[in-house]
């Protein structure tokens, strides 16, 4: 059993919707700027949190919409209904892991970025932070 204390929280802006997962069970951090998240997010890229889903506890309800990605990979991104906030998104071919938008944490100051993936479709105006490792696409397995 996890003690609350340790948990880390967000949701949507409305408040229809929201998560709880520990800190501890991050897997990692990164920034994709890729052309599907500068769409979905309406920005230069997606800061996500890799999480394992069976850390991952959601309240309420998303709704969903799925793309084929780049490489060829089934992105869902789930966003709340009432508000529209993008929460989390998963590949298809990677079932075991969640991608929290790390906007949407109630408090994402401990957050550390480790790499960047589709660098070569950054924008000029949202650059690559070239303190961290950053891949072309994807990375690979």
């Amino acid at each position: 059993m996890t003690d609350e204390s340790t948990l880390e929280r967000g949701g949507c802006l409305c408040g229809e919707v929201h998560y709880t997962f520990p800190r501890t069970d991050v897997l990692s951090a990164h920034h994709c700027h890729c052309k599907d998240c500068q769409k979905s997010t309406g920005s230069g890229k997606a800061t996500i949190l890799f999480i394992p889903v069976e850390s991952l506890n959601l309240i309420g309800e998303l709704k969903t919409f799925t793309v084929v990605g780049s490489e060829g990979s089934h992105v869902t991104r789930g966003f709340c209904g009432n508000c529209g906030s993008p929460l989390i998104s998963y590949v298809a071919e990677m079932p075991a892991i969640k991608f929290i938008k790390v906007g949407s944490l109630d408090d994402s100051s401990w957050v550390e970025i480790t790499s960047s993936y589709w660098q070569k479709t950054a924008m000029g105006w949202s650059p690559v932070d070239d303190t961290h490792p950053a891949f072309a696409g994807n990375p690979e397995a």
